[in-house]
């Protein structure tokens, strides 16, 4: 055929390439081989297709793990799953060069979020190796930076970075209400690789057991994580579009449609390659409309953001383990209620003993603790929700919080060992809460810094 089409071979036509090809290496848990045989690797315990084998155990690093960490994927209880991959992968990779995240509090917002951009725009990262974060401008160091971090990136994630990327002063990954985001439909984004960085952090936060990037809409995740697009539940909530969704509501039941409601469904309709309603094909355009509206326009963004995750561990659990997928991508974002705050901390101790090694005496230890209480007996959920950043230097609440009555002028806090420092020279409880409360809502600029 080839040879009759180019006249026997002296006429050839060169069709160029419209679309860029990936070159990069597939993942060893790809779809490619879903359906090859496999064996597990006896050093790293992942399972590999027989054909890689050979060279996987060649360039393989043997991992001597305890085995209440490498049998995550045996474990009944989800969350302690999660726990365990985290630290499985974690630990496999713990003697290699930290990666090293900087960022400037000097500098602008959009300076700032092009340095979180950069970090993981860069390409051949192992994601679980150590992570070193170092903030310039402020004298933090340790654990807590790397918290501050991580709650920076998904709050970015889910309210937008401050960079112009098509006329906008701030650029969201995802549109919708929350419960029900989606991937926004700009091409521009697309071919900025942003859903392949926006992959990568959801990955790295969860290895770090930082927040986890909740409110996408259930058909996203469906589709995201292998799912057809034509058995996802959709729902009206997850159009984006105000005006493309009141538009095909108009033929959800079975009420006449005006001359304008059809002028606007036959418009959209014709727009997307679909016939114009009639009695018999009400239904079926409903939902094929819907589809498209949802799904039809982000094919290319959550085919970008499955590759971002798969290029972290958090691939190999979804896969593994389903039952923690709506705890790794939870509907809604869990709020905090004072009552379960309380219960987790630990106050300073109010005997007499303990006066003589402390300066600040017993009634004062029992004031300032009592101010404290009663702050977060009448807080917000937002506001509950900056105290723990303050205090932790993420929205994750520990097992365990402490407070100190200490000398000072402001509140401070020891995020690395969750220790929340008070002054003790309050005397009344509304110059307390005055102070406290700007010193909780200055966490994005540093670490308890006015």
């Amino acid at each position: 055929m080839l040879k009759g089409a180019s006249r026997g071979g002296k006429t050839l036509f060169i069709v160029p390439i419209q679309e860029q090809l990936c070159t990069d290496p597939l993942e060893l848990n790809d779809e490619a081989f879903a359906n090859m045989p496999k064996a597990m690797c006896q050093k790293c315990r992942v399972d590999v297709p027989l054909h890689f084998l050979t060279d996987h155990i060649k360039s393989c690093v043997e991992t001597d793990l305890p085995s209440d960490v490498a049998d995550w994927y045996t474990i009944s209880d989800a969350s302690k799953a999660i726990s365990r991959c985290a630290d499985h992968f974690l630990q496999i990779h713990a003697m290699e060069n930290p990666l090293l995240l900087e960022m400037d509090l000097r500098d602008s917002p959009a300076e700032k979020d092009t340095a979180l951009i950069s970090f993981y725009k860069r390409q051949n990262v192992l994601w679980a190796r150590p992570l070193n974060c170092r903030l310039e401008g402020d004298v933090a160091v340790g654990l807590g930076v790397n918290r501050f971090f991580f709650s920076t990136v998904l709050e970015k994630l889910k309210s937008g970075f401050s960079i112009n990327f098509g006329n906008s002063i701030v650029t969201r990954l995802f549109e919708g209400e929350p419960g029900h985001w989606v991937p926004s439909a700009s091409h521009f984004l697309v071919e900025s690789d942003m859903f392949l960085v926006a992959g990568r952090m959801i990955g790295h936060s969860f290895l770090h057991g930082g927040p986890r990037l909740s409110g996408l809409s259930p058909a996203v995740i469906h589709v995201l994580l292998g799912g057809s697009p034509e058995t996802a539940t959709v729902t009206l909530e997850d159009c984006p579009d105000l005006d493309i969704r009141e538009t095909i509501s108009t033929l959800e039941g079975e009420s006449r449609l005006s001359d304008t409601q059809m002028e606007r469904v036959q418009s959209l309709a014709y727009s997307w390659d679909l016939p114009c309603p009639s009695e018999n094909n009400r239904k079926w355009l409903f939902e094929k409309l819907l589809l498209h509206a949802v799904l039809g326009r982000i094919a290319r963004q959550i085919k970008q953001l499955r590759r971002g995750l798969k290029e972290t561990p958090i691939w190999s659990l979804v896969t593994r383990r389903p039952d923690a997928v709506p705890l790794l991508f939870p509907r809604e974002e869990a709020s905090l209620c004072p009552e379960v705050v309380l219960q987790h901390i630990t106050w300073p101790e109010m005997d007499d003993e303990s006066d003589e090694d402390d300066d600040c005496s017993k009634e004062t230890r029992c004031r300032i603790s009592g101010y404290l209480k009663q702050f977060i007996a009448n807080a917000t959920p937002p506001e509950l929700k900056e105290l723990m950043k303050f205090w932790t230097g993420w929205e994750n609440l520990p097992s365990s919080l402490s407070v100190e009555i200490v000398h000072g002028n402001y509140p401070t806090a020891a995020t690395c060992f969750e220790t929340l420092r008070l002054p003790c020279h309050y005397k009344n409880y509304k110059s307390f809460s005055e102070d406290f409360l700007a010193c909780i809502s200055s966490t994005q600029s540093g670490f308890g810094l006015l």
